[in-house]
């Protein structure tokens, strides 16, 4: 039923910079429309209302995320190299688009129930490459063999998305990447089987 081009993504792109700017409650379907060069009735051709369109964008944004990692997670050969473009990689989506930092960790945080369980749905892939990660980490001895995957994984998310969050409420002022290095430097030091000599 949905059509992806060039409609629907044109629609999405619109939703995010009209959420942004308004905030959800206020990001009326008549502005997307406007902010997307459409009539309000063809949103209603690609979307039922707007908490579609905003669990839509959450699903596109995160799909196209997940293609870009795991087609660059081919080149690296251990966990450690790809926790670090995984760290990389979300930085630049979110420090490239701006207004869908802001969609992603403010207005998204502020839904009802039934729509956070969409979000979390739409979330798995994104943690399940995590979790890849992490235990090839540990099967490979790079990571140590008593670490808990689980929260390991939350451990990870939770930094790399509070990161985000304060340099959005920053008003996005510093260089998002450059943080990167540290922040993988960071968790590798406490997933790592560490080396008596190097102590």
């Amino acid at each position: 039923m949905k059509q992806k081009r060039p409609k629907y993504m044109q629609i999405i792109d619109a939703a995010v910079i009209v959420i942004a700017e308004n905030g959800y409650h206020q990001a009326q379907v008549s502005k997307i429309a406007k902010q997307a060069g459409v009539a309000d009735g063809t949103i209603y051709l690609y979307f039922k209302n707007k908490e579609d369109i905003l669990i839509s964008l959450f699903k596109e944004k995160m799909g196209q995320f997940i293609e870009q990692m795991s087609e660059g997670m081919k080149a690296k050969n251990s966990a450690t190299e790809k926790l670090s473009l995984f760290i990389k990689k979300h930085f630049e989506l979110l420090s490239s688009d701006p207004h869908l930092a802001i969609v992603t960790q403010l207005e998204l945080r502020q839904s009802h129930r039934e729509l956070r369980l969409k979000i979390n749905e739409i979330l798995k892939g994104y943690l399940t490459i995590l979790e890849d990660i992490i235990t090839e980490g540990k099967e490979a001895g790079e990571f140590k063999s008593a670490l808990d995957v689980r929260l390991a994984k939350q451990m990870i998310f939770g930094t790399v998305d509070e990161t985000v969050t304060t340099w959005v409420m920053n008003d996005q002022k510093y260089d998002l990447p450059q943080l990167a290095d540290s922040i993988h430097e960071l968790l590798i030091h406490g997933f790592s089987q560490l080396k008596k000599e190097e102590e």
